[in-house]
């Protein structure tokens, strides 16, 4: 059966992207790091055993944007809150199980996303949970519909992201992966890339 990993992806504009992070390293910085964060993640999860594809923002930069490399399938995230978007990328993938993550997160490795995909074997679910209550991985097996109110009323960018989402998924047998780091501010970095953008 076929397995699909989406990225989400910002084309890196400085105050388009890392907003929070921008106002501790300014914008620029904070663009600049996600440029080469997001591909050296996308490096790292390219694998024979899943297509990577891109969900990319803004639509129309996104899909002809020369930053991402240019042999990954794209498809634009559209309009509406990260719900919305991933709601839209899971109806889009084809037959098969589907995980999204989010190109902010150091730590994602090809091992995380085998896991992940690993755990829908058993499951219906599976989360990648952050330690600030949200989440860096979603993923669904896909064999029975999704959900109408799959992300319905979630309070993002909070600590109850994780615990919100998974009330959207009743009677769905839930797996949990890794819990990683995101980076949404300078605090977040791994000391190794603060102490490099010092020196910027």
């Amino acid at each position: 059966m076929n397995r699909t990993l989406v990225v989400m992806v910002k084309e890196p504009r400085p105050g388009r992207v890392k907003s929070r992070l921008g106002r501790d390293l300014g914008m620029t910085a904070a663009a600049w790091w996600f440029r080469h964060q997001s591909r050296a993640l996308l490096r790292r999860v390219q694998d024979p055993r899943w297509q990577v594809v891109l969900a990319v923002a803004p639509d129309h930069a996104g899909m002809t944007s020369r930053v991402w490399p240019s042999h990954l399938t794209r498809w634009p995230q559209g309009r509406g809150n990260l719900g919305d978007r991933m709601g839209r990328m899971l109806g889009t993938a084809p037959p098969g199980p589907v995980c999204i993550v989010g190109a902010d997160i150091p730590g994602i490795t090809a091992t995380h996303i085998a896991s992940a995909f690993g755990a829908l074997g058993a499951n219906d679910a599976v989360f990648g949970p952050a330690p600030d209550g949200g989440y860096w991985l979603i993923g669904l097996k896909r064999v029975r519909p999704i959900p109408p109110r799959l992300f319905a009323n979630v309070r993002w960018s909070t600590e109850h992201a994780l615990m919100d989402t998974i009330a959207t998924l009743p009677n769905h047998r839930i797996a949990q992966i890794a819990t990683l780091n995101d980076v949404d501010t300078i605090d977040d970095l791994p000391m190794t890339n603060r102490g490099r953008r010092a020196t910027c």
